[in-house]
């Protein structure tokens, strides 16, 4: 596959422009705070810790990876005093650029804080630090009968603490919602460097402000997560999947409408276009329909079987009445978990067509996905673009994908204009820049456009307030009149 030239950041380290180093009186405080070894300042783990899911590439002046609260709270402490930017990161597979340094500074991997430190069966909810992986909370919990239902595609590698700082979804959030619904407390170290508890394990807590649902989903820039209190479901006892296969695009799109207002909810609805599926057939060789203009994928679950099936048949009555070719309800868990398999390589798979993609993430009502689909397709062919679109269509959460190469400047132009115009369809239709990506770097500029004036500015005097030296994850989400791609 052809990649881009390198860049500069791409260079051998002996031919890149060095990195200034933070004073030496910095560093061997840092490392008197978290020990030598927990320090990195080698070229090649700078650039390690200067890139993410996107293509921006931002290195830090240093890596510090602390293994507790207190540990940060110094950290903060002292960039307060000098002056040093912070970023805190976990594993990096944001698709916004919000784990990656505005210019240099300390990156504070959270990469170590990685504990599952109780599941409390009694209270049914889970005890995590920031690093632990989602995938990994998800299974711990069901060896004792328990259920996190938020499930991000990058599930398998993405840390807890990026999934609540930056409100992530997922393919069941249509029946069970965000990461938010499922925070009950938080431990945070302000940016000034104290730490604080908001919420607790109660079903009910009214008092007081509402912070921890302050700190989620602020992409990292008012406070740092170190401990995270989470609210679990019991887990159903049955899950099955259904496939439907559409000649055409629009006729999926309306499907999805149509199931909603019979009153069911499928805990997952999740969209693949044409394009989408050939390149993930290409990848997998799973004997997905080629031709299909587009495939829904069905996941419903509950405590009884019967149920559970005849809602799936009600579903599959649906999209035959709208179109559907053909409708595969799985025979077993073996066979829905193939077919899972298909929708979460949809990312890799995309990326072997061409040697970029701008992961793309806006989010309407469920009424305008038709429109939406509609608008981004017309937006494809006038800017001469391959854009396939995915995404958890039952929320309304769609993925265009702008597949392009770095390397060429006419088609990169085109690029921006079409993302620019595919967020403006998107709050035209009622909707909005993020459905669980963020803003970060890639987004900023669109965002007053999104929440207007008054609020931006709203948003900006409480970042003031907590963070007076912008030391925390600056020039994230807040609009600085350039871009950053």
């Amino acid at each position: 596959m052809d990649r881009p030239p390198a860049r500069q950041e791409h260079l051998p380290s002996n031919l890149r422009p060095a990195v200034v180093p933070l004073p030496p009186q910095i560093l061997q405080t840092l490392r008197s705070i978290v020990g030598p070894e927990h320090v990195l300042q080698d070229p090649e783990d700078l650039l390690a810790y200067g890139i993410d899911g996107t293509w921006v590439e931002r290195e830090p002046q240093v890596v510090v990876l602390p293994s507790s609260a207190e540990e940060i709270s110094a950290i903060l402490k002292l960039a307060n005093a000098e002056r040093i930017i912070v970023t805190p990161r976990g594993s990096a597979s944001g698709l916004s650029g919000g784990s990656l340094p505005a210019s240099g500074g300390i990156s504070l991997s959270l990469t170590r804080m990685n504990r599952i430190l109780e599941i409390d069966t009694g209270n049914a909810v889970a005890v995590v630090q920031p690093g632990v992986i989602t995938g990994d909370l998800q299974a711990a919990v069901e060896q004792v009968g328990l259920f996190y239902p938020p499930d991000p595609s990058s599930l398998s590698v993405s840390a807890i603490g990026g999934n609540v700082a930056e409100n992530a979804g997922g393919a069941r959030c249509l029946k069970y919602g965000v990461t938010n619904d499922y925070v009950l407390a938080l431990q945070v170290v302000l940016p000034t460097g104290e730490i604080i508890r908001t919420g607790g394990r109660m079903v009910k807590n009214v008092t007081g402000y509402n912070l921890r649902a302050l700190f989620t989903g602020a992409e990292g820039t008012l406070g740092v997560i170190t401990e995270i209190t989470l609210r679990l479901l019991p887990k159903p006892r049955y899950a099955l999947t259904a496939l439907a296969v559409f000649p055409r695009l629009e006729n999926a799109a309306e499907a999805v409408t149509h199931i909603m207002q019979t009153g069911l909810i499928p805990a997952s609805v999740e969209l693949m276009d044409q394009t989408t599926v050939q390149c993930v057939e290409a990848l997998l060789h799973i004997g997905l329909p080629l031709e299909a203009e587009a495939l829904l994928l069905f996941a419903v679950d509950g405590n009884y079987e019967q149920t559970v099936r005849a809602e799936l048949e009600t579903i599959a009555d649906v999209c035959r009445t709208k179109g559907a070719a053909e409708v595969r309800i799985a025979h077993d868990g073996e066979e829905s978990n193939r077919l899972w398999k298909a929708r979460r390589s949809v990312s890799p798979a995309l990326a072997r067509r061409r040697p970029n993609k701008l992961g793309e993430d806006v989010c309407v009502p469920r009424t305008a996905i038709p429109a939406m689909v509609r608008a981004v397709r017309e937006i494809a062919a006038r800017h001469q673009l391959l854009i396939p679109v995915f995404g958890h269509v039952g929320d309304g959460n769609l993925h265009p994908n702008i597949l392009c190469d770095l390397r060429d400047a006419e088609e990169m132009r085109r690029v921006r204009l079409a993302a620019a115009e595919i967020f403006e369809a998107a709050i035209t239709l009622g909707g909005t820049l993020s459905g669980e990506h963020g803003i970060g770097l890639l987004k900023k500029e669109f965002l007053e456009r999104d929440l207007g004036a008054a609020q931006v500015a709203a948003m900006r005097r409480i970042k003031a307030a907590l963070d007076p030296q912008m030391i925390l994850n600056p020039g994230k989400i807040f609009p600085t009149g350039q871009s950053d791609w």
